[in-house]
């Protein structure tokens, strides 16, 4: 039996993934996009963009490990709290 995902429009394939990963907070998912869309960028002959993407997705990855800083990090307080409490056996 074929995988019927192999006969969905690339388009299907996106949103379902976008989906399933939005809903289960998959952040390695992203995380793997993140890194991927650069390279896909350019080999579908887009470097401009690739080289774009590439400075974007550094300054994600900066600011969440700087974002217990000054205002932001007073601001996230509360998300740093809430998730340590949830994963204390970690």
């Amino acid at each position: 039996m074929p995988d019927s995902l192999d006969e969905l429009s690339t388009h299907e394939l996106h949103d379902r993934a976008i989906k399933r990963a939005e809903k289960h907070v998959d952040v390695g998912f992203f995380g793997s996009l993140l890194k991927l869309i650069p390279a896909a960028e350019a080999m579908s002959g887009d470097k401009g963009e690739s080289d774009y993407d590439i400075q974007s997705s550094k300054g994600l990855i900066s600011d969440a490990l700087h974002s217990g800083d000054g205002e932001l990090g007073e601001a996230l307080r509360p998300v740093f709290i809430d998730y340590l409490r949830k994963h204390q056996d970690s």
